[in-house]
């Protein structure tokens, strides 16, 4: 009969139960399920709070060149696209395809996701916790080593392509 009851109960659990509250490592992604930076263990990671309709918006083109240029190598660069300064549009499918055919890009990115304030996403709490790095706008950089460890971070100014950046990812290379 206890059994019976265990069963039962086990049976009628919502199936959100089961489902594993997002943490510091994983992100919805913009394709559908879910993109963790765990994948990429051992491997540079570049993340990048993104918003398409920003002023610095033509960085997507900078950010899939410095993909491109240095993915074999073992970096990977990750667009977290985020409406927390009102800059972004309505839904991720609207976000993927104006980032695709106004910059070309192909490089793995997240669904809309808070990256500031108390509804951030657990990664850009763990980094603020860390670091004391928020982003204070969107194109903020956060440069992560094979470890996970925060190695770099810079501001919504700086160029992907530029020395400040290049100089800090290629050490960290294969």
């Amino acid at each position: 009969m206890r059994y019976l009851v265990l069963l039962a109960l086990t049976l009628a659990a919502p199936a959100t139960a089961q489902t594993a509250p997002p943490n510091a490592t994983t992100f919805a992604s913009i394709d559908g399920g879910t993109l963790s930076l765990d994948d990429w263990a051992g491997q540079p990671v570049l993340v990048v709070n993104t918003a398409s309709l920003c002023a610095y918006a033509p960085q997507l083109t900078a950010l899939q060149t410095l993909y491109d240029t240095y993915k074999d190598e073992g970096l990977m660069v990750l667009a977290v696209p985020s409406d927390d300064f009102n800059q972004e549009l309505a839904t991720g499918a609207e976000v993927k395809d104006y980032c695709e055919l106004q910059y070309g890009i192909d490089l793995p990115m997240t669904d809309i996701t808070p990256v500031t304030g108390a509804e951030a996403h657990p990664f850009y709490r763990r980094v603020r916790a860390e670091t004391g790095f928020e982003p204070g706008w969107n194109f903020n950089k956060i440069l992560l080593d094979g470890q996970g460890a925060v190695v770099g971070t810079w501001g919504s100014p700086a160029d992907p392509m530029g020395r400040q950046i290049t100089d800090a990812v290629t050490p960290l290379l294969d």
